[in-house]
């Protein structure tokens, strides 16, 4: 039997305490813990690691005061189901960003494993999780908002007013720049005439896909009662598959333009147009991966505790 160590807080240096506690969470292996000890309650602490490595450790309190707090903190073992890009980018934040460095994507096609990742960045699944890896040694990696420790009530509410309002702000003017510089410099650039079509299609399919959301999904995050477990589990699926439609369009975009290189007649408006594509592109990936990687697995398996306890 393994002996749990124990890490009498009061007794490092102020200024050695992070590194000293995250050091020691950094060197467990799946399955084990440690029990720190502390004055006062280490509950700061809770927040710490869960912005800066994510939801992968669970904090017990063996003690609660008024003297002393004792709390074990584990690194579950691995589970047996198949590592995916999404999960891994969903429970630690400075691996979502070596996904991103190395352009491989952990929302639309979060999905995937590590193997098949790795080929579409051209490297071995070996050298990716070498990358990976070096990751964790980053102790000050600036991470603001901490959404795989979200309430899923809150983290639906974010969602809705943050990116869909992106989209209901932005979309209407992508949509107005397409037109108007396909018609100025359509000549010059036959392949905005198709951008403009195409841009018109995406933001409808996404207005309709965000008004399903919010009147489908996202009331069900504050009263999981109201939907069945296969109806979410379907509703999820439907949305899922939406989110794939949307991405490979983006993909379709990219090529279609060269990843929105201008050309020499481009004006000021053609300029703002790719600006603003490029931007848009950027905050619905974020949106893909909140939903697809954090929101979605909280509401399967909120509702799958849910009809366990019935």
């Amino acid at each position: 039997m393994i002996k749990t160590a124990i890490l009498n807080v009061t007794t490092i240096e102020p200024r050695l305490k992070h590194p000293t506690i995250f050091a020691h969470f950094d060197a467990l292996e799946g399955g084990e813990s440690f029990i720190i000890v502390n004055d006062h309650d280490p509950r700061p602490l809770y927040y710490q690691l869960l912005g800066e490595r994510g939801n992968i450790f669970t904090w017990e309190y063996l003690e609660s005061g008024p003297e002393w707090w004792r709390v074990n903190i584990a690194k579950p073992a691995a589970e047996s189901k198949p590592e995916t890009v999404g999960g891994i980018a969903a429970a630690d934040m400075r691996k979502a960003a070596v996904f991103k460095k190395l352009g491989i994507d952990f929302c639309c096609g979060g999905k995937v494993t590590l193997k098949e990742a790795a080929a579409t960045a051209g490297l071995t699944e070996e050298a990716l999780r070498h990358e990976l890896a070096k990751s964790e040694t980053q102790e000050n990696v600036p991470v603001h908002l901490n959404f795989n420790g979200w309430d899923i009530a809150f983290l639906a509410d974010y969602i809705k007013n943050i990116h869909h309002g992106y989209i209901r702000e932005f979309g209407p003017i992508i949509e107005q720049l397409a037109n108007k510089v396909a018609s100025r410099h359509g000549n010059e650039s036959p392949e905005l005439v198709g951008f403009a079509k195409d841009t018109h299609h995406l933001m409808a399919d996404l207005y309709q896909h965000i008004e399903k959301e919010e009147a489908l999904l996202f009331p069900a995050t504050k009263d999981l009662s109201s939907l069945e477990n296969e109806e979410i589990k379907r509703i999820i699926d439907e949305l899922q598959h939406e989110h794939e439609d949307a991405g490979a369009e983006l993909v379709h975009f990219r090529k279609l333009t060269k990843d929105y290189e201008l050309p020499a007649h481009a004006c000021n408006s053609y300029t703002y147009l790719y600006e603003q594509m490029k931007a848009f592109e950027q905050d619905l990936f974020q949106h893909i991966h909140l939903e697809n990687n954090i929101l979605f697995p909280k509401v399967i398996e909120a509702c799958r505790e849910q009809l366990h306890a019935e």
